[in-house]
């Protein structure tokens, strides 16, 4: 009863906070007479789709046992989930639209990151919990670190040469091309590979971080 409370208090103030990142964008809209910005939203919606599949797996412990299911989607749950922390590198447009003051843009930018960064620790501590009995040594690194690293390669794909989840689908050639191409010529993309590295251990860092402090509140 305490866990299901708690759950459906954050769901309550992760709507609150995306609600105010999106009525941000609207008024920037109303202002302005510019749809800058109204992209922030599709992606908050793709950063929600993980913490909407983790939520229900973890909400379903019957659904655990079925494997092949589970297994399922959680594969899809791992296509998303670098869209949460994707919303990160949406700081990268801040300041070039000029038509709004800068503390405003600031304030709505850093408001769909912060709720990107909820959606998927929130969501990789979900799944880290129905995983955990599985790693090794039970170790949280085991599972987080990978993770993570996928995340920041989705990232990096997602930020520059501009795939997107689907893609795994739509264009699996295009896609599996290009990382093939990243990984036989490592020096050639060794800004990519650096890009990797360092936001994988950042991911890391934060999740671990904010998993700590939430325990050291209780």
């Amino acid at each position: 009863m305490l866990i299901k409370t708690t759950s459906n208090e954050m769901d309550r103030m992760l709507t609150l906070s995306m609600g105010f990142s999106i009525a941000m964008v609207m008024a920037r809209i109303v202002y302005t007479d510019k749809f800058t910005f109204i992209w922030l939203i599709w992606n908050l919606f793709l950063a929600w789709v993980p913490y909407v599949i983790s939520s229900w797996l973890h909400s379903k412990p019957a659904m655990q046992e079925r494997k092949w299911l589970f297994f399922v989607l959680a594969g899809i749950w791992l296509l998303f989930v670098p869209n949460a922390f994707y919303i990160l590198t949406d700081l990268f447009h801040l300041g070039q639209f000029h038509n709004v003051p800068n503390w405003f843009d600031l304030t709505l930018i850093i408001s769909f990151a912060w709720n990107g960064l909820l959606l998927g620790v929130l969501s990789i501590r979900q799944m880290e919990k129905m995983i955990q009995p599985y790693l090794p040594g039970k170790h949280e690194l085991y599972f987080i670190y990978p993770i993570m690293w996928l995340n920041a390669l989705g990232i990096y794909i997602g930020r520059y040469p501009r795939f997107n989840s689907w893609d795994i689908f739509v264009d699996p050639i295009g896609l599996s091309t290009y990382l093939i191409r990243m990984t036989i010529h490592p020096i050639q993309y060794k800004y990519a590979w650096g890009m990797v590295a360092c936001f994988s251990v950042f991911m890391t860092l934060v999740y671990l971080t904010i998993k700590r402090i939430s325990k050291a509140i209780h």
